[in-house]
């Protein structure tokens, strides 16, 4: 009988993929990851992040277990914490402190669940490893899941061709209605669990209550991009994303406005108003490229954050680690340190990070 080992990680989408190919004949077992360790996720007093005694971690694996029973799966668990640490949660940091907004998600998958996780699966046994992401997987192609609400190949657009081999995606036919109606249908006890959203490490903290314990806040001047006048303070470059327009630290202006940019060697924080000019681009360099594909298009689509528009964009290829992308459909708060993610059609071809954002041939020097 074909082994394959599920990531289980409490939630229903991996409890329903292990269903999925359990019922398919597969011998299936499952395999908990702890990336984290939740006793050092204090608050900025130094108390333990707890709810009821039991971190949400601790929780994820608790109903993972449970899960596993329902389906009668045996359950195994592995701690990657000082490799998440060193390969992804490193990287975060430093990120944030070049005011770039990072996707830790990326970094995880290929580093952590297509790496460690896989040959961990491999050890146990395994002819395959299966996740319960929203993609799909043909003739070694990633394509996106047909739920295009849910689809999840643009968080795996930085791992490998090879490291795609012996992948199984059984939710990515699925819509997640689907999903959820299978997970009520056979008892499951996560069928109505909420799914997880933001940064994993973070959970349902204050992001910069979380961020205050790794690097230290250095407030400065939020200035009005159109006229330079100082508007008010912000807490640290580190807390703000291009386009954010919620808790940006303006106090008694109602006006709607957005942050469209950060002079790090300055530590100024720029504020547009409206739906500015100073929002929107043409073109951004990419490093750090990642291909998946063998295509190299010229013209193809990207999407420039997850659950973005696809939009039409031609490729330069200045070399091996950066390719200039141009959008004549100008885009809206194009943020460095997010991924650019192609498609051609359904496949994900992969991906880069955005370094600089151009308009009109420009460098745009506030971002």
């Amino acid at each position: 009988m074909t082994k394959v080992i599920v990531g289980i990680s409490g939630g229903v989408d991996s409890a329903v993929a292990a269903y999925l190919l359990k019922k398919d004949g597969y011998e299936v077992e499952g395999l908990f990851m702890r990336n984290w360790d939740s006793l050092v996720n204090n608050d900025i007093n130094g108390n333990p992040n707890l709810n009821n005694n039991i971190c949400p971690q601790e929780q994820d694996y608790n109903d993972a277990l449970e899960a596993c029973k329902i389906l009668n799966i045996p359950l195994h668990r592995v701690d990657f914490i000082k490799e998440y640490w060193n390969f992804v949660f490193t990287y975060f940091l430093k990120e944030l402190e070049q005011g770039r907004t990072p996707n830790p998600d990326l970094l995880c998958n290929k580093y952590i669940k297509f790496d460690l996780f896989k040959k961990e699966a491999m050890k146990l046994g395994a002819d395959y490893m299966a996740t319960g992401h929203y993609a799909r997987c043909k003739n070694n192609k990633l394509l996106r899941g047909i739920d295009l609400n849910k689809d999840q190949s643009y968080f795996l657009a930085k791992i490998s061709k090879e490291q795609l081999e012996n992948v199984l995606f059984p939710l990515g036919n699925l819509e997640k209605t689907e999903v959820r109606k299978i997970a009520r249908e056979i008892g499951l006890n996560v069928a109505q669990k909420k799914d997880s959203t933001g940064i994993c490490f973070i959970g349902e903290r204050n992001y910069q209550e979380f961020i205050k314990n790794y690097l230290k806040p250095n407030p400065g001047p939020i200035l009005n991009v159109e006229t330079s006048t100082k508007i008010g303070m912000h807490t640290g470059l580190m807390n703000y994303t291009i386009g954010q327009r919620r808790n940006v630290g303006i106090s008694g202006d109602e006006k709607r406005h957005y942050v469209c940019g950060k002079d790090v060697n300055n530590n100024i924080l720029y504020v547009a108003f409206g739906d500015s000019e100073y929002l929107y681009s043409d073109a951004c360099i990419l490093e750090d490229i990642n291909f998946i594909s063998e295509n190299r298009p010229r013209n193809c689509t990207a999407k420039f954050r997850y659950r973005g528009e696809d939009y039409p964009v031609v490729l330069d290829y200045i070399d091996e680690n950066h390719i200039k992308v141009s959008y004549p459909e100008r885009v809206k708060s194009v943020t460095p340190g997010q991924a650019c993610v192609f498609y051609l059609g359904e496949e994900c071809l992969g991906s880069g990070i955005i370094k600089d954002i151009y308009k009109n041939g420009e460098k745009l020097f506030y971002i």
